[in-house]
């Protein structure tokens, strides 16, 4: 996998921003998800999220008041990066295929196919924010096999984020010693922050 080197400066703007802010925006007026453009946007803009504040706010905790002083590390910064494109890649999985699911169950919606289409749009977006082409390539496997085993009518109700949270246990950069220590606490976290996207989903959704 090629690697790109990242500054502060790089982390502060493009990640940070959305991990800095998170909880100013739950007191903006959020529009209703009426078609599939603003699927394709909650979609993309809340795994998102989801990636960012549980990856580094593991971090945060872990490391203390030393945390800022690690991004100075190429090594560990470069590790970072491939935590956050593999953890983002299982939730933008795990994201599309619970809101397809809740669509079908709850909406009667049945243009499943759209599920793929949606996908694959957004990793092609991705290839300009620079996430690693062999991720890319991994994650249209993975999104294939787990098509052909889905149950649409189930899936939004029988963990449906537990691949995304398994996730950030396995690719945070964190010593595996203090990881196992951690298991609970961090699958946990990811759970949380799914449960608040479930919950603007099911207020914004107007299918």
């Amino acid at each position: 996998m090629a690697k790109y080197k990242l500054s502060w400066k790089d982390l502060s703007w493009n990640d940070f921003k959305i991990y800095l802010f998170a909880l100013f925006k739950a007191f903006i007026p959020k529009k209703k998800i009426k078609d599939l453009d603003d699927l394709e946007n909650f979609i993309q803009t809340k795994s998102a999220w989801v990636t960012q504040v549980t990856l580094y706010g593991y971090l945060k905790t872990r490391m203390g008041t030393r945390y800022v002083l690690h991004f100075e590390n190429d090594e560990f910064m470069s590790s970072v990066n491939l935590a956050k494109w593999n953890i983002y890649a299982a939730s933008l999985q795990d994201l599309t295929l619970y809101t397809f699911s809740y669509l079908k169950t709850n909406c009667h919606y049945n243009e499943i196919d759209n599920a793929k289409e949606i996908f694959l749009k957004i990793l092609d977006d991705e290839i300009s924010n620079k996430m690693p082409l062999d991720i890319i390539e991994e994650t249209k496997k993975n999104f294939n096999e787990r098509l052909e085993k889905i149950n649409w009518e189930t899936y939004f109700n029988d963990l449906p984020f537990n691949p995304s949270a398994l996730s950030l246990y396995k690719w945070a950069p964190i010593a595996e010693e203090l990881k196992t220590l951690d298991r609970k606490i961090v699958l946990n976290s990811v759970i949380l922050k799914w449960d608040i996207v479930k919950k603007e989903f099911k207020e914004r959704i107007n299918f």
